[in-house]
């Protein structure tokens, strides 16, 4: 088993608002402050969740006099997804307004004045004859799956901005259906080329696999984990409906400007399991584009390479370093415990928390470590 510069921490648990979405702040009458911009889940692609620009909230604001509930925006589902914030976007015909986009349950993305709720638009990405689609007879996200993964937003692309969004849906006739959208950030139309239908392929006889290649069936899989959007490409990463088969371990990238696909990798192809979900957690991003993410329990092959590699290519249950070097994906690095085994078939994996990037430590000898730090069930 490999090592490398891993180590616990206790797992992160799901919060859900059920059709509202309540926000709070220092309620005191002050000139308009422009917060920094959220356009990722929790921040930035270390995912550290922190504002360092924060001028406003003080230890002596935030307290039950001055800090509370502004206003409450319903919405037509369940929000499991981060709202996002942009500022000081102008919408046209409308003014300069800060945004807070909220995705729902319901395959419907609202856009938000952040200062007193308004809905400045909303869209819904169901196509005729469609709905979300059904809890998947999994008790996970019920009565309905939509927009689960938390958006990621380019102020940069198109002419106004795009949010990218990846929703799940059904048609009468029992399809479904798993989309990659991008949406206008000041209209909320499609851009150009959007919406895609998410398939893939990949060589392997694990699950859902015939004649040596296994295929990604949108039916099996709700994308939880967050959206990545690093150096022109949105990467997903998928997870099953309470571990139900047939499933495996998906990534799978998208060019941001076409969301034409441009790789795929499996992380368990010859066997099963290894979902990406980490209570919607994405995966971390370091300075050299090398993803970091915690697979579930799932096929490990126990067998290793010369170069301390699963020779089967299976990674269940693992703390992974995903290299994307010239628009492809592929395992850098991994780290798993001694009885990853064992682990797995308890269901007492790494999947229910993400990776956090650390700043870069020097230690006692001076060297200087980079840190990533994962969570997993068993603390």
């Amino acid at each position: 088993m490999r090592s490398a510069n891993f180590f616990g921490v206790l797992p992160a648990k799901i919060v859900s608002f059920r059709r509202l979405v309540l926000f709070s702040a220092v309620l005191a009458a002050a000139p308009a402050v422009f917060a920094a911009d959220v356009l990722t889940w929790h921040n930035d692609l270390a995912r550290t969740g922190q504002n360092l620009n924060e001028t406003v909230l003080t230890p002596a604001n935030v307290n039950f006099s001055q800090f509370g509930k502004l206003f409450i925006i319903p919405t037509d589902g369940q929000v499991y997804a981060q709202p996002l914030y942009v500022s000081n976007l102008t919408i046209p015909g409308n003014g300069v307004h800060n945004v807070v986009y909220i995705a729902t349950e319901h395959d419907t993305v609202y856009a938000c004045d952040a200062d007193n709720g308004a809905v400045l638009w909303q869209v819904s990405l169901l196509k005729a004859g469609e709905t979300p689609s059904d809890s998947r007879s999994c008790s996970q996200i019920t009565p309905e799956i939509g927009i689960t993964a938390t958006p990621v937003i380019d102020r940069g692309a198109g002419l106004n901005g795009t949010i990218y969004v990846a929703p799940m849906s059904k048609d009468g006739s029992g399809n479904y259906f798993q989309r990659l959208h991008a949406l206008d950030l000041a209209t909320g139309a499609e851009q150009s080329g959007s919406p895609i239908d998410v398939a893939a392929t990949y060589p392997g006889s694990g699950d859902n696999s015939s004649g040596g290649i296994v295929y990604f069936d949108p039916a099996q899989y709700k994308e939880r984990a967050g959206l990545v959007l690093n150096s022109g490409i949105i990467y997903t990463t998928w997870a099953s409906h309470c571990d139900i088969r047939p499933y495996t371990s998906w990534v799978i990238a998208y060019n941001q400007n076409t969301l034409a696909r441009t790789a795929v990798l499996n992380l368990t192809p010859n066997g099963t399991h290894g979902a990406i979900w980490a209570s919607g957690a994405a995966p971390g991003v370091d300075g050299s584009g090398n993803l970091f993410a915690l697979t579930g329990d799932g096929t490990f092959e126990t067998t290793l390479d010369a170069n301390g590699f699963p020779n089967r290519g299976d990674f269940g249950n693992c703390f992974v370093k995903l290299s994307t070097a010239n628009n492809s994906l592929q395992v850098a690095d991994y780290w798993t415990m001694y009885n990853t085994v064992a682990e797995s078939n308890a269901d007492a994996d790494l999947g229910s928390g993400g990776a956090l990037l650390l700043p870069d430590m020097t230690d006692a000898n001076g060297a200087t470590r980079h840190l990533v730090v994962g969570a997993g069930k068993d603390g």
